[in-house]
C-alpha cells in the first residue's frame, strides 16, 4: 500500500505595498511552543507540528506591518488546492492582527 502523500502548504505575509514580510512553511517534524499553545486553546492538543500560517508570523520581524497573508497548497499535477487555514491557524492569523486572508481553492 502506499504512503500517503505529505501536503507542503506555504503561507506568505505581505505588508501594505505588497512587499513580502516573511515566508512560512509546514512541517511534519518541527515543533514550537507557540504552535502546541494554539492547538490546545483550540482543543486539538496533537496538532503540535507546525503550521505554514503559525511559521510565518513567527519568521515575521515587523508583525505591525502585516497587511495580509496568503495561503498556498497545490496538487501532485501542480493545480492549486484548497488551503483554507484551520481553526489553529485562524486563531494565530487573527491574534496577529492579520485581516486580509486570501488561500487557494
Amino acid at each position: 500500500m502506499p504512503s500517503a502523500r505529505r501536503q507542503e502548504v506555504t503561507a506568505i505575509i505581505y505588508d501594505k505595498h505588497g512587499r513580502i514580510l516573511s515566508i512560512g512553511k509546514n512541517s511534519y517534524f518541527k515543533t514550537h511552543p507557540y504552535q502546541k499553545l494554539l492547538a490546545e486553546k483550540c482543543n486539538k492538543p496533537d496538532k503540535i507540528f507546525i503550521h505554514a500560517e503559525v511559521d510565518a508570523i513567527l519568521k515575521c520581524r515587523r508583525l505591525d506591518k502585516a497587511h495580509k497573508i496568503f495561503i498556498s497548497r497545490f496538487s501532485v499535477a501542480g493545480k492549486p488546492v484548497n488551503a483554507k487555514p484551520c481553526e489553529i491557524c485562524a486563531e494565530a492569523i487573527r491574534l496577529a492582527g492579520i485581516k486580509n486572508v486570501t488561500y487557494t481553492i
